[in-house]
């Protein structure tokens, strides 16, 4: 499997494996607390993965031993000013945005500590796979503070407006295996990377742009009534229909091989 490796600043990796990026967290001294740098170097990270057409899956990851990432970095915060606050906010926007907004399917793979905004990291991706060590939470309110990367709108999409605000009020940390039965994370393996790349592999073996384009059909349908969701499918459908995939998807069927998709 070939690889490279870029490096966007001091916290943020970007490898690739073939046609699967990996977006790794490497700020060890701090468990990936976001700061200013660290979300300027998230949003970078993910302005050039959008633009890469050869990127089918992205997984995003961490270095940290005990922490996928424990939100935003309040002992920077602590510093700031109301005017300094203010400021920053655009920036700290950006990162998470830049992973929600990402073209290409997203697998979070979340070892230890996804609290606040390293939970809303996870939640910004399509899908979380989590191990026995995960603890999960958004407890902004704790600080004096909601959930401010996206949580109070991605937590009820995923387990449902009651379910999300009992969590969002207690601000309490949720342990990895009632985290799954409750929907807060997709799937629980003994090593949540490996099985995080593993899933990547599989979802990347299909077409680059019908993968894009169903994405586009499930976000795009959130919330619509169901006559204006079709029309999203359909629309996303139009766009892939006469594509260079679809014609090598077919082809490639009744051949009996496996496609080479040309991304077009």
């Amino acid at each position: 499997m070939s690889e490279s490796e870029q490096r966007f600043g001091e916290f943020v990796v970007v490898r690739r494996h073939e046609h699967v990026a990996e977006l790794v967290l490497d700020r060890p001294k701090a468990m990936n607390a976001v700061s200013t740098e660290m979300a300027r170097s998230i949003a970078a990270a993910c302005d050039v993965l959008a633009a890469d057409r050869d990127v089918r899956v992205t997984v995003l990851t961490s270095t940290h031993e005990r922490a996928f990432c424990v939100g935003a970095d309040l002992k920077e915060r602590n510093s700031f000013s109301d005017a300094e606050l203010v400021r920053q906010r655009p920036t700290a926007r950006a990162a998470y945005t830049g992973v929600l907004e990402l073209p290409m399917p997203t697998v979070a793979a979340v070892h230890g500590y996804a609290l606040g905004g390293g939970f809303e990291l996870a939640l910004a991706c399509d899908l979380i796979v989590a191990d026995g060590t995960a603890v999960v939470g958004l407890p902004e309110v704790s600080v004096g503070v909601i959930p401010g990367g996206g949580g109070t709108q991605l937590l009820p999409r995923r387990v449902g407006a009651a379910r999300a605000a009992e969590l969002v009020y207690t601000a309490r940390r949720v342990q990895a295996a009632e985290a799954r039965e409750l929907g807060l994370v997709d799937q629980l393996a003994d090593d949540a990377r490996t099985e995080a790349l593993a899933v990547a592999a599989r979802i990347a073996a299909n077409s680059p742009v019908g993968l894009r384009a169903a994405k586009r059909a499930l976000r795009l349908g959130q919330g619509l009534d169901l006559r204006a969701g079709l029309e999203v499918e359909d629309a996303a459908w139009r766009s892939v229909a006469f594509s260079g995939d679809r014609a090598e998807g077919v082809a490639a069927f009744n051949e009996k091989r496996k496609p080479q998709w040309p991304g077009e």
